[in-house]
């Protein structure tokens, strides 16, 4: 039935694929992969996955932007950040600390880019849509956590923002598998395509 319903509603449609990809890797920061952080999982395959996809777009000179998520003292210690109000474990990600730092397993260089942010897509409050344009960028690989908050309000923002959207399913995830699982879905229904990370890198691999 629900697969019906969104056939007739013209959802889930391919998108564009252009020719000039960049990887936008969210949050996959000590905070969000280390599971013994309060905001914390465990996103090993995550990262080796993203790992993967990375390093294959570097021959083809992929861009690469990074994110984190990072309060000042400030704002991490007082009531003036409603999402703090909400969820008061990421007050954990402090400017300077290990948590906002990006996941020492994943292949940084130093031609790539880091994104502060303070909410959950990458895009609000953010130069990241004008850094994509700078670079002529025509489609986004989101990566990164977590799938049912950053990954989505990205995803969203991206194609709001005139980008092609593309999901590699296994560079990202969530703390629990439901909210993972509804997430990709409703990505695909509407706002990108969620594909397998094979496909993924022999996109970038194939990339300029």
């Amino acid at each position: 039935m629900t697969d019906a319903v969104y056939e007739r509603a013209g959802f889930g449609a391919p998108v564009r694929r252009g020719q000039r990809p960049a990887i936008v890797v969210v949050d996959l920061t000590h905070g969000f992969t280390d599971p013994a952080a309060p905001t914390g999982a465990d996103l090993s395959d995550v990262v080796a996955a993203t790992a993967e996809l990375i390093e294959a777009g570097r021959p083809a000179g992929v861009p690469v932007v990074f994110t984190t998520i990072a309060y000042t003292p400030a704002e991490a210690d007082g009531d003036d950040v409603t999402w703090l109000t909400k969820a008061p474990g990421m007050r954990a990600l402090r400017e300077g600390s290990r948590a906002v730092a990006v996941d020492d397993r994943l292949p940084v260089d130093p031609r790539d880019h880091l994104i502060t942010k303070k909410g959950a897509s990458a895009f609000f409050g953010t130069t990241l849509a004008a850094l994509l344009a700078g670079l002529r960028v025509d489609t986004v690989l989101v990566c990164g956590a977590t799938t049912s908050g950053c990954v989505r309000a990205t995803a969203v923002d991206a194609v709001q923002s005139g980008f092609s959207v593309l999901v590699p399913r296994e560079c990202v995830g969530d703390r629990a598998q439901s909210p993972h699982e509804a997430n990709l879905f409703d990505i695909q229904a509407k706002y990108g395509d969620v594909i397998d990370v094979t496909e993924a890198v022999s996109y970038v691999k194939a990339a300029r």
